[in-house]
């Protein structure tokens, strides 16, 4: 479980074939630090386990799956990513519920910069329209983020929009980000729940059986 609050930008030094998925290795000082075989870190939204470590790095497997649904099938040796370390049960939710099980990818549509911030309009997939609302929360390449504007009902393509304050544009890689980059989406994890309640019919209760058990 992760709260969205990068830790450090990391870099991937070495991409390597595994079967069909990739053996990615990480440069990431603080994150290595106190990192044990089988951990949980955040890279760019994506949770992946720790299976071996080497100075200030660590290496993970991706599976095919994982590389077809996010960015992690893009990256190349040099690529800057965002580093979170599992939260610690007694540490503070800064950021909101990230599990680090993406929705998806969507495409950066439009950047608009302001005097100290900058505002991105990325593209949703309809399906994950209904969970995006106004002021509610997103995570975009593992970065937990206010949805500051959201396309209407229906709407083709449907969008949203985060405005980015200057700690966030130098802290992480969404500040390198233009028109056309695509970027990991994790929806809120509450809505993802009551989506899938609401698409079951509603059952009657269970009735007591007063006459107990035999």
């Amino acid at each position: 479980m992760f709260t969205g609050i990068v830790e450090e930008l990391g870099e991937i030094t070495a991409v390597a074939p595994s079967g069909d998925g990739v053996r990615l290795t990480v440069r990431a000082p603080l994150a290595v630090s106190d990192a044990g075989h089988g951990d949980s870190i955040s890279i760019s939204g994506v949770c992946l386990t720790v299976v071996d470590q080497q100075g200030d790095a660590f290496t993970a497997d991706v599976m095919k799956q994982t590389l077809d649904m996010s960015t992690l099938g893009e990256v190349a040796a040099g690529r800057s990513v965002n580093v979170e370390r599992a939260m610690a049960a007694h540490g503070r939710l800064g950021g909101h519920i990230v599990q680090g099980h993406i929705d998806g990818t969507g495409e950066v549509l439009e950047v608009r910069p302001g005097d100290q911030w900058r505002v991105l309009r990325i593209s949703l997939d309809p399906a994950h329209a209904p969970l995006v609302v106004d002021k509610g929360s997103i995570a975009v390449d593992g970065v937990s983020l206010t949805v500051s504007a959201v396309s209407p009902a229906g709407a083709e393509p449907a969008w949203f929009e985060v405005s980015l304050i200057p700690e966030t544009l130098t802290a992480t890689t969404l500040g390198a980000l233009t028109p056309g980059h695509r970027v990991n989406l994790e929806t809120d994890i509450l809505a993802r729940h009551v989506q899938r309640l609401l698409a079951f019919p509603p059952t009657a209760p269970a009735v007591p059986n007063e006459g107990g058990s035999r």
